[in-house]
């Protein structure tokens, strides 16, 4: 039997926020659509409070070390998957921080390949200093990794700058009929990962955006305005292609094992940080907006603060429209209120276009403290404790 009950809360609540620090592993289950770093803090903060979040993570970067190994293998992005795993590592001595360490570090920017192929063998070798003092039989599923890696790596295969725990999950992932949810099982094991992280899609798509002046960019990395320069006009529409060399859109949908992560989430946050890539991006698979209007728990937006490359000519309410249009694209009877309850802006934020519309639709403009310091960055330890007591 399931029955909708009406209560009035306070943000935050004490008592609870208590209840999970005193009993973080029946912490609720806060959902994530997100990916890179901005969520890093945030991630490792919400550990003190529950050990259930739910972090569905975009694989579709096409920049930085991730790139390399995506153009070699044809795998999806696993960078921002390393990232939110080891932010949500137990690094206490109950852990193991000597994974966390090997798994966090990087070979040589500026080392030359023998070098470099060298380091990577004593590794893979267990010689090496950061493998030395980890437990079996963690170093043997490390070095096997590894062995494999080396095995499949082509000869001219780049190494400056190479994740370790990249290179570990795109050997479980070659070596699991291509599949994530195997190696990333393994690895969150290994570093003791107090949440759930997954891929928002098993997929190898690129991001593809058109811009206002009609100009259309494939691939993330060229407008994220990080590795290249920022986009000059809006963004007006952003879709998956299969190669970042033919924006042609491709049809990619959700799992069944990921609507069902969706719909057991207490609360759904889209949280801060890069808007198209990484918020928006994980919208695009098809289902996602079914799944969220299945799931009659609070939905929470909270826009960024500091600045966004990528939001060049966009303001909140912009940023609000473009989110339920392309949930709501998902299945024409999914509503508003379906998809989207409250929008959290620190108490420094000004209104904006259509907040007042957004309201009279029944989606809450909550403002309170977020930042330490006025134009600063959205603080974890002020955010988490109202999504935490939303649930």
């Amino acid at each position: 039997m399931r029955i909708t009950i009406t209560r009035d809360i306070t943000l935050p609540d004490a008592v609870k926020l208590e209840r999970f620090r005193h009993s973080p592993h029946l912490g609720p289950r806060i959902l994530f659509f997100s990916g890179g770093t901005a969520l890093r803090a945030l991630s490792a903060d919400i550990t003190r409070y529950t050990h259930n979040s739910i972090h569905l993570i975009t694989p579709f970067d096409s920049g930085g070390s991730s790139a390399t190994l995506r153009k070699t293998f044809n795998i999806p992005a696993v960078g921002d998957i390393r990232n939110r795993l080891m932010a949500l590592a137990d690094q206490t001595i109950q852990g193991n921080p000597e994974m966390f360490e090997l798994f966090s570090y990087r070979l040589p920017r500026n080392a030359v390949q023998d070098s470099l192929l060298d380091e990577l063998a004593t590794i893979a070798y267990g010689e090496h200093p950061l493998v030395v003092h980890v437990p079996d039989p963690l170093r043997a599923i490390v070095r096997n990794h590894l062995h494999l890696f080396i095995k499949m790596m082509p000869d001219d295969f780049d190494l400056r700058g190479a994740s370790i725990g990249n290179l570990v999950l795109a050997a479980g992932y070659l070596a699991n009929r291509r599949h994530l949810d195997p190696v990333i099982y393994i690895f969150s094991k290994m570093v003791q990962v107090l949440g759930t992280v997954r891929p928002i899609v098993n997929s190898n798509a690129h991001l593809c955006v058109r811009l206002q002046d009609g100009r259309i960019i494939c691939g993330q990395h060229r407008f994220t305005g990080k590795s290249e320069a920022p986009v000059t006009a809006p963004i007006s529409d952003i879709w998956l292609a299969a190669n970042e060399h033919d924006p042609s859109p491709v049809s990619v949908s959700i799992r069944e094992k990921t609507r069902d992560l969706i719909c057991s989430a207490e609360l759904v946050c889209y949280p801060m940080g890069s808007f198209f890539s990484s918020v928006m991006a994980n919208l695009l698979p098809r289902g996602v907006g079914r799944a969220v209007a299945a799931n009659h728990c609070p939905k929470v937006f909270v826009p960024n603060t500091g600045h966004d490359p990528e939001l060049t000519g966009h303001d909140t309410g912009s940023q609000v429209r473009m989110l339920l249009d392309q949930l709501k694209r998902d299945d024409s009877a999914i509503t508003d209120t379906d998809v989207l309850n409250f929008i959290l802006l620190d108490t420094a934020c000004p209104r904006f276009s259509g907040e007042t519309a957004l309201e009279a639709r029944g989606i809450r403009i909550l403002r309170v403290p977020l930042t330490a310091a006025a134009d600063g960055p959205i603080d974890p330890e002020r955010l988490n404790p109202i999504l935490l007591s939303l649930c």
